[in-house]
């Protein structure tokens, strides 16, 4: 079973919130179920990408110095490329 919410809605909104569920079929709870969870998905999908990984950023710890191997990998392949041409 769900959690139970309770929330206030100004006389203008509650209006809205009902036409809208009568409109869609749904029952007002329902209703306000469903946008809860669109408005949700929506701010959790523009989360910047740390916020999504700040719980576990610098919690992993690698060998290192591969970035550094890495320039010098790449410059003995433009030397190669050099000699091959």
């Amino acid at each position: 079973m769900g959690c139970v919410r309770s929330l206030r809605l100004d006389p203008d909104l509650d209006q809205k919130v009902r036409r809208a569920a009568a409109i869609k079929g749904e029952s007002v709870s329902e209703f306000i179920r469903h946008a809860a969870e669109d408005h949700a998905d929506e701010t959790l999908a523009a989360e910047r990408p740390s916020d999504r990984f700040a719980d576990v950023a610098g919690v992993v710890r690698g060998g290192g110095g591969r970035a550094r191997r890495s320039g010098e990998a790449f410059a003995a392949g433009l030397v190669q490329d050099r000699a091959e041409r």
